[in-house]
């Protein structure tokens, strides 16, 4: 392990601690997180060979799941290996340019799941209040395009503030105490006025984030609204568990994005080892746990997974 001597030196690597305050217990942290990151490999691809692979599957609601599966995937592949090799293997140093690299690719899924999250709140939207025009709204063009737009959005956003951090040549210290490369995390070794870049992230943090909570928050507003108007009882519970995993998976992966984020500005009396913990599962538990959400939630997934699996269960469950 290797460290700065000097605060005007440009590291060509970085040391990412882990859990910083925790490190005897990394063997055992990683368990869990290793378990969870099988699950969402297994549990994502389930997801999306179903979909791809079930005709009857091929509908909007079905195919921005089938994105978010893939996002998923990438977003826990994008940090879960290197923090088992920190965990188990003390393989703390990452290159600079990976380190931004890693950094890049976590912020541009996490944005790109906050994109898709929004795109199937508005799905749900016409499908409940406007469900005479949903075929003529919610077309394939459509939805190819909101699927470039979730990616395109977060991709355009982030690449200033990798081109912001690439600037400065001076570093307090290479050692970052996280398990992963985050925007604030690096820029604070900067050892210069880093304003601008801190400003930049809050700036990208509330045009994703904070724009995508209060559209999902007002489409949601506007689809119970509906619901509550609706004469039938069956019709209204029908609707509701539609919108459950969707809201489920909204509060999860906004609650911790909402946390982390502030803890690293305003977080001073948080114990470091806490934050970072929380930090850590705001990046693994939504790939996790999407799956299974949806999966049990959806009736026309289940069914094809437990065919898929038990055909005479399969069959059973369907009848």
């Amino acid at each position: 392990m290797s460290s700065l001597n000097s605060s005007t030196m440009c590291p060509s690597i970085f040391i990412l601690i882990g859990i910083p305050g925790l490190e005897d217990l990394h063997h055992w942290i990683a368990i869990p997180f290793c378990v969870f990151y099988i699950i969402a490999l297994l549990g994502n691809a389930a997801i999306e060979t179903v979909i791809t692979t079930t005709s009857n599957l091929h509908e909007p609601m079905f195919i921005f799941l089938a994105m978010l599966a893939i996002n998923d995937v990438f977003l826990c592949t994008s940090v879960v290996p290197k923090m088992l090799g920190i965990f188990w293997f003390n393989c703390n140093e990452i290159h600079f340019d990976a380190c931004l690299a890693q950094m890049f690719f976590i912020h541009l899924c996490t944005g790109t799941e906050s994109g898709i999250l929004l795109a199937m709140a508005f799905d749900r939207y016409v499908a409940i209040c406007n469900p005479l025009r949903y075929t003529s709204i919610m077309t394939t063009n459509l939805i190819a395009k909101t699927g470039m737009l979730a990616l395109i959005r977060p991709a355009i956003l982030i690449a200033p503030g990798i081109f912001l951090i690439k600037q400065f040549s001076a570093f307090k210290t290479n050692v970052i105490s996280h398990s992963y490369c985050e925007h604030m995390a690096i820029v604070k070794l900067i050892e210069a006025d880093t304003r601008i870049s801190s400003a930049y992230g809050l700036f990208v943090a509330f045009f994703v984030i904070g724009i995508d909570i209060i559209l999902i928050t007002v489409s949601y507003v506007m689809i119970f609204r509906a619901v509550f108007s609706f004469p039938s009882k069956e019709a209204r519970l029908k609707a509701f568990s539609t919108c459950t995993p969707h809201i489920c998976v909204f509060l999860i992966l906004y609650g911790l994005a909402l946390f982390s984020f502030l803890s690293h500005r305003y977080g001073k009396n948080i114990s470091s080892y806490i934050h970072i913990i929380l930090s850590d599962l705001y990046l693994l538990l939504p790939p996790t746990l999407n799956p299974v959400v949806y999966g049990v939630k959806t009736k026309k997934i289940k069914e094809r997974i437990l065919m898929l699996i038990f055909p005479r269960k399969g069959v059973i469950a369907k009848n």
